[in-house]
């Protein structure tokens, strides 16, 4: 499975992917860092595990790497996301009337 980075959509039938290209099903740009194989939000290198790679300060929009590979695994909601919510929750709740 190729999962879009936003929405888990399977870009499995996608022959290549461009830097306009965008998500199916969420409209999420395809040719960013999270959708990547060489992102590892562990590496100490901007998050890229390419050497060559000039990392983008934004790495979940369009950027025009020439070492951009779709990766290949499963897909998990992010976790900031979550926390997020969360957090806009408990704001919602200290301010209700």
């Amino acid at each position: 499975m190729k999962p879009c980075h936003a929405c888990g959509y399977d870009l499995s039938d996608t022959r290549l992917i461009g830097r306009r290209d965008t998500c199916l099903s969420c409209g999420a740009d395809l040719h960013v860092c999270a959708n990547c194989t060489a992102f590892d939000p562990t590496a100490w290198r901007g998050q890229c595990r390419e050497p060559q790679a000039e990392p983008p300060s934004d790495k979940n929009a369009a950027n025009a790497c020439d070492w951009f590979t779709l990766r290949v695994g499963s897909w998990e909601p992010k976790a900031q996301d979550d926390a997020a919510a969360k957090a806009r929750a408990a704001l919602e709740a200290i301010f209700k009337k």
